[in-house]
């Protein structure tokens, strides 16, 4: 993004509330309907090329995030823009032409593929429905998206179950390879899969990134993971961004205390590193997403949680070097009284 070429993807203050159905008691006393705030406020710019990891526990709303994206949910408010345009408001024929550029790849290749259609039958309905190319080159179509995945062109005739997990994860990407997109979601796209199932897939993400040209934005719980594949990676903490930094330091140097607490729980064969001193480990469960806490949502879990922490919600800010951080620790916060920068190290 420092070339000054305006982003690919962008959010601004994207925000996806769920409101749940209110009792008959509820609604005879006027109580407002409860929201799941799954997706609160997030702005993230993604660079033509980038891969950005989106990481955070179960349940914070990563995969909310995405599929707001690929507009697969009608974000509730902000704006999504795509090569700078905005695509909220659109009716359904620009729907679908947006998923010719953005594609996701889903989380479990055992329930992302249609069981009673062949491979054939899938992706040929995918470049017909897109009119990818004509009905004449869609059997080549077909048997060159299986090679570029590194699957026969003669398994084509094959159905769903008879492959295996990671055989049927590559034939999810080549699904939403066969539009031809830009940008692609991939949902924990290999947290289904055996370790060396992992490796090869996210080898061949990289590949296809190299010789497409593609964008990623990969979601996973597994930071592990995402060293391998990502350029900077976001942090999210319920419905909210806590931390962006390159790949390359938030690693040995993270931020946030729940960033910190996320890199110590890498496992590792380093004695070296586990003999090292650590921050206190968070305890507890992230709250509700019906209750979000006021001011930071971390306080109830930080080991450095302030006065100030409880009652102004911080905002992400730029620090020195490129990485940003929503933290009372840190300078560029909201100014309340008592505030103090205290310098709580890396905990790496």
């Amino acid at each position: 993004m420092g070339n000054g070429a305006p982003p690919l993807v962008e959010t601004r203050d994207l925000t996806m509330h769920f409101p749940l159905p209110s009792g008959l008691v509820d609604r005879l006393r006027g109580r407002p309907a409860e929201v799941v705030r799954a997706v609160d406020g997030v702005s993230l710019a993604i660079a033509a090329g980038e891969t950005v990891g989106l990481v955070g526990e179960s349940g914070c709303g990563k995969t909310t995030f995405g599929r707001c994206l690929v507009r697969l949910y009608e974000p509730t408010s902000g704006d999504l823009r795509f090569r700078g345009e905005s695509l909220l408001g659109h009716d359904a024929a620009a729907v679908r032409r947006l998923r010719r550029s953005v594609q996701m790849i889903f989380q479990d290749p055992y329930s992302s593929l249609n069981p009673r259609k062949t491979v054939r039958a899938a992706l040929s309905e995918v470049l017909r429905v897109h009119r990818i190319c004509p009905e004449a080159e869609v059997p080549a179509r077909v048997a060159g998206l299986l090679e570029r995945v590194g699957l026969s062109a003669a398994l084509a005739d094959r159905y769903p179950r008879q492959f295996s997990g990671g055989q049927r994860q590559r034939i999810g990407i080549a699904r939403a390879l066969a539009v031809e997109p830009a940008f692609i979601v991939a949902d924990e796209a290999v947290s289904a899969l055996d370790v060396s199932i992992q490796a090869q897939v996210l080898n061949l993400l990289a590949q296809l990134q190299d010789d497409l040209g593609l964008t990623y934005l990969f979601i996973a719980h597994n930071l592990g993971v995402v060293r391998h594949i990502a350029d900077r990676v976001a942090v999210m903490y319920l419905g909210t961004i806590v931390e962006v930094q390159a790949a390359a330091t938030v690693f040995d140097q993270p931020l946030h205390p729940y960033t910190q607490a996320l890199v110590r729980a890498i496992p590792t064969l380093d004695r070296g590193r586990a003999a090292r001193p650590t921050t206190a480990a968070i305890e507890g469960d992230p709250p509700s997403p019906m209750a979000v806490p006021a001011g930071c949502r971390f306080h109830p879990r930080c080991p450095y949680a302030m006065p100030v922490c409880r009652e102004v919600a911080p905002v992400l800010a730029p620090q020195p070097g490129g990485p940003a951080v929503a933290c009372h620790l840190y300078p560029g916060q909201p100014a309340a009284a008592g505030a103090v920068s205290v310098n709580i190290g890396t905990g790496a």
